[in-house]
């Protein structure tokens, strides 16, 4: 990725910048974290669990390293704020999202968790496609399915469709329409992306 993000970022709606060492170890760190909730049989969804959902972000915010954890204290306060208090975009409206999906295939639920996070308001202050795809991730995870990995060949599918989902508001006059769409869309490309070589017989802590 960050070898080909000049070719990449020539194709985006929204360039953006080049992920950077810090970028690339912390999600690292997060992937770790996704694979020991799924081997603990944790449930992000329920919420005694949501918890688990702030971690990731911080994890892609500042990693592991206690002094970056220091340095963000104020903001991972703010974003937990944010996540509880949000009446519109915050974690109630994901938990109420998510209950009523649970029949859909793993393919829905890890798009549409991936729309809600992203759609205004956003689930995070920041971070939001990060801890989105580590979150898409853990749903197909809990289902036995290879985690979503973003690559060069599935970058610009990835980023342009997103473009369009953060400038969507949740509960605006189009969503019942709109937001539907691209959950099918989205579902469908995660699906084409399944590769079962990033799935371990395994996990190991």
């Amino acid at each position: 990725m960050q070898g080909h993000f000049a070719r990449i970022n020539s194709q985006l709606l929204e360039p953006r910048e080049p992920p950077d060492d810090r970028i690339v170890t912390n999600m690292l760190a997060g992937y770790r974290l996704v694979e020991r909730l799924v081997h603990d049989d944790a449930d992000v969804f329920a919420l005694s669990g949501v918890g688990a959902l702030l971690e990731i972000n911080a994890t892609v915010l500042c990693g592991l390293d206690t002094s970056s954890r220091h340095e963000y204290a104020s903001h991972i306060e703010a974003t937990e704020r944010h996540f509880y208090e949000e009446h519109d975009g915050g974690i109630g409206d994901l938990l109420e999202w998510y209950e009523g999906r649970t029949s859909e295939s793993p393919w829905k639920r890890a798009a549409g968790v991936f729309v809600r996070i992203l759609s205004q308001p956003q689930l995070f202050l920041e971070g939001n496609h990060r801890s989105g795809a580590l979150i898409m991730s853990y749903v197909l995870l809990r289902s036995g399915l290879p985690p979503f990995v973003l690559s060069p060949d599935n970058a610009v599918e990835y980023f342009n469709p997103s473009a369009v989902i953060r400038k969507t508001v949740k509960k605006g006059p189009a969503t019942l329409f709109k937001l539907p769409k691209i959950n099918a869309r989205y579902a469908q490309f995660l699906k084409a992306q399944s590769d079962s070589r990033y799935l371990l017989d395994a996990v190991t802590t």
